[in-house]
């Protein structure tokens, strides 16, 4: 009888303990871009449409949509129904707009990025650096969010949260062998990308602009590093700053999603595991 109640009482702990997390997700949730069943995001603070360019320096003729670049987007691919599908590398850019979407704070600012990939970057993608993912309102290197491929095989996958450029790298020194970049950097090494399989990445920042700051790198529910005590400053024009979608990127992309928090490992654990987070917000 004991035994009994100690299991049902364990059972209810974790179904109360699921739901706690569940709901977390929920009120954290201000940007979710599913790609179900358009581009359009489906919860948005700010802008909930997708845009493209015909380059960086074009952004203020950007448009609503894909049309001009090198991505479509293709229904029942995804997790859960559609994907976005990189099909080469080029100028052209896709982009959401960060303004509100981000939930950016000069101050102290944290939250979460949560987007699954889906290629083998060995074979799809062509020569030189690849961001799937990089948020900014200048470049990758002032004040910026990304994730990279490096640019020779094997490819390193790398998490990059670096601060204002004239702070940290005030004499311009380029990305390779650079000491002050290279501190500012989560390096995973073989990571576990592959066609026909997705692939889950977490990127959680606490305090960023703050002395206290904190990153970390999340690759299929497990953590793969940690940064602590950067404190460069994290200065960004809000209004100009955007979450750029695949630069130099070959493959899928789905389930794009940010958080106004750090998720917990438990909560991250969780998303991996049921891949689509429309199943844990939807009432």
């Amino acid at each position: 009888m004991f035994k009994k109640t100690t299991t049902a009482l364990a059972c209810l702990m974790a179904l109360f303990y699921g739901m706690a997390q569940e709901n977390t997700l929920k009120e954290s949730l201000i940007f979710y871009a599913p790609f179900n069943e358009s581009t359009t995001a489906q919860v948005a603070v700010g802008d909930a449409e997708i845009y493209s360019a015909s380059s960086r320096k074009e952004l203020q003729n950007a448009i609503k949509g894909l049309e001009g670049s090198n991505v479509i987007f293709v229904k029942d691919i995804g997790l859960s129904g559609g994907a976005l599908d990189f099909k080469k590398k080029g100028k052209p850019v896709v982009f959401f707009d960060a303004f509100r979407n981000m939930g950016y704070s000069k101050e102290s600012w944290s939250g979460a990025i949560s987007f699954w990939l889906q290629l083998d970057p060995a074979k799809d993608l062509e020569p030189g650096f690849c961001d799937p993912i990089q948020i900014t309102d200048v470049n990758y290197n002032d004040a910026s969010i990304w994730v990279d491929f490096t640019k020779e095989n094997p490819r390193d996958f790398r998490l990059g949260v670096i601060g204002d450029l004239e702070l940290w790298n005030p004499n311009k020194i380029g990305p390779d062998n650079n000491p002050a970049l290279e501190k500012r950097l989560v390096r995973m090494k073989n990571p576990p990308f592959k066609r026909g399989e997705w692939t889950h990445i977490v990127i959680n920042f606490s305090n960023l602009g703050a002395d206290s700051s904190e990153y970390q790198l999340y690759v299929n529910g497990e953590l793969q590093g940690t940064k602590k005590d950067i404190g460069d400053l994290f200065t960004w024009e809000e209004e100009k700053a955007k979450i750029f979608l695949g630069l130099n990127y070959i493959g899928l992309m789905d389930e794009l999603s940010v958080f106004n928090q750090p998720l917990s490992a438990e909560t991250i654990n969780m998303v991996y595991k049921v891949k689509s987070l429309g199943l844990l917000i939807e009432p």
